[in-house]
């Protein structure tokens, strides 16, 4: 694919501009929908944000490593978090060394989000992802800038056919580049914070200014950004995950405006879409914790076994398909007597029902209301 030149061969850079009409209704949509999660959030008590910001969390670390093709233990990264937010959860495993390190870059980006970011903070943040100086057989150069005279280059395709999806600033100007993107970051908002963190996720990959870890490194200080907008030291929505959903066209978009001027609104406006997608997904998720909160206060009197409190947790959380006995017995590793008894108690509490619609097997669904 020809192109004139690199973004940041522009005599402007890093001036950027976009078109505002193109994000004049988008923006303040996307910006009323996180204000309503936000209120939603602040309405809870203490526990219930936890265990909200807990769930985000995991999924936001586990898909921003996914993004990158690095796949976690999911419950090593819920011990961690639960951890460091003081939820009390049974029977996880012990985080890892690893996972402990990206957790903890996690947690200073949110929960220190007013912070000044510095060069610093930022090689904290690099050494935590990469505890052995090593990305899987390779050694890299760690919380420094990348260094050496060889173009940062990211291609694809088979040697000899190599297509460059994009080529980075020379290493000896990144750290000069870098300290513009650092006055820019910590500089009293001019713009919308939410535009600031679609305009720093962007600005930061031009840079690449790392060996590797770039993209991590990017999307955590997009949740930094973005925990400034909410006012909030929680994350309760998440952009990697929305980002993974929609993997190919994050690449593409991003090549895209990496060439030629520095117009960047076709990135803004994709930004803004996918937070969108974010956030409605969790305001789901959030009304989803709300009516469990409450189903849970009203039946604070019921007296249950372990078996029932571990079945209706689960069926909260949502299971694969209806709830029948066979299926209890075998979550619960007890009998088919054993189970059906535990049903009927159950419905006797109004905590389940049958479900409407019949079949070979009795299903049984929760009383939510």
């Amino acid at each position: 694919m020809a192109h004139n030149i690199w973004i940041w061969q522009q005599p402007e850079w890093p001036n950027f501009s976009w078109d505002s009409s193109a994000i004049a209704t988008l923006l303040p949509r996307v910006r009323a929908k996180q204000g309503k999660l936000v209120g939603t959030m602040r309405g809870l008590g203490f526990e219930m944000q936890n265990n909200a910001s807990l769930e985000t969390m995991v999924e936001d670390v586990i898909r921003s490593s996914e993004i990158e093709g690095v796949l976690l233990n999911a419950d090593r990264v819920r011990s961690s978090i639960a951890r460091h937010l003081g939820v009390e959860i049974e029977g996880l495993p012990e985080p890892d060394h690893y996972t402990e390190g990206i957790v903890q870059v996690m947690m200073d980006a949110v929960q220190h989000a007013e912070k000044p970011l510095t060069a610093e903070r930022l090689f904290d943040w690099h050494a935590a992802l990469f505890p052995t100086g090593r990305s899987g057989a390779y050694k890299i150069t760690v919380a420094t800038w990348r260094v050496g005279d060889e173009p940062m280059q990211v291609v694809s395709g088979p040697m000899g056919k190599e297509v460059v999806h994009y080529e980075a600033p020379a290493s000896s100007d990144v750290p000069h580049q870098m300290q513009l993107f650092f006055d820019w970051i910590n500089a009293e908002p001019t713009i919308d914070p939410v535009l600031k963190a679609a305009i720093a996720h962007f600005y930061f990959v031009a840079i690449h200014p790392m060996d590797d870890g770039n993209g991590r490194l990017t999307r955590t200080i997009t949740d930094m950004l973005l925990a400034r907008a909410d006012g909030m030291p929680h994350r309760f929505y998440s952009m990697s995950a929305a980002i993974l959903k929609n993997k190919n066209k994050y690449y593409e978009i991003l090549e895209r405006t990496s060439r030629g001027d520095l117009d960047i609104t076709e990135w803004l406006v994709w930004f803004l879409e996918t937070l969108e997608g974010a956030i409605d997904d969790a305001q789901t998720k959030v009304e989803r914790i709300v009516r469990k909160a409450l189903f849970w206060q009203k039946h604070r009197e019921v007296v249950m076994n372990e078996r029932q409190l571990k079945i209706v947790n689960r069926m909260w959380d949502g299971i694969e398909g209806k709830m029948s006995s066979g299926k209890y017995a075998k979550m619960t590793h007890s009998s088919q007597a054993t189970a059906f008894r535990d049903i009927e108690e159950l419905i006797e509490k109004g905590i389940l029902r049958k479900a409407e619609e019949g079949g070979r097997s009795t299903n049984y669904e929760l009383i939510e209301d």
